[in-house]
C-alpha cells in the first residue's frame, strides 16, 4: 500500500479536504473523523514521505515485474 503520515498528506492536499474535515465541514473523513486501519501485512509498502516519485514508481514497477503482473521488458 502507499503510505504517508497524515501531516504530509495534509500538505499535499490540493483541494483542502483535510482542512475542511478538521473544521468539521466534512463528516466521517478517513484519517481525521473516521478511523483508518493500515493493512496488517501488505505485500508492498511504499512510504512516499521517504522516497521520491521516481523511487516510488521504481519500487512499484519492480514489484509488478517480480510477481509477473507486467513483462520484464518494460
Amino acid at each position: 500500500f502507499v503510505d504517508a503520515p497524515l501531516e504530509v498528506v495534509e500538505q499535499r492536499d490540493p483541494k483542502g479536504l483535510y482542512k475542511k474535515a478538521k473544521l468539521g465541514e466534512i463528516k466521517e473523513f478517513t484519517g481525521v473523523s473516521a478511523p483508518y486501519e493500515q493493512p496488517s501485512s501488505p505485500e508492498l509498502h511504499i512510504k512516499t514521505d521517504k522516497s521520491s516519485i521516481e523511487e516510488s514508481i521504481k519500487i512499484l514497477v519492480n514489484y509488478l515485474k517480480e510477481k509477473n503482473y507486467i513483462a520484464n521488458t518494460l
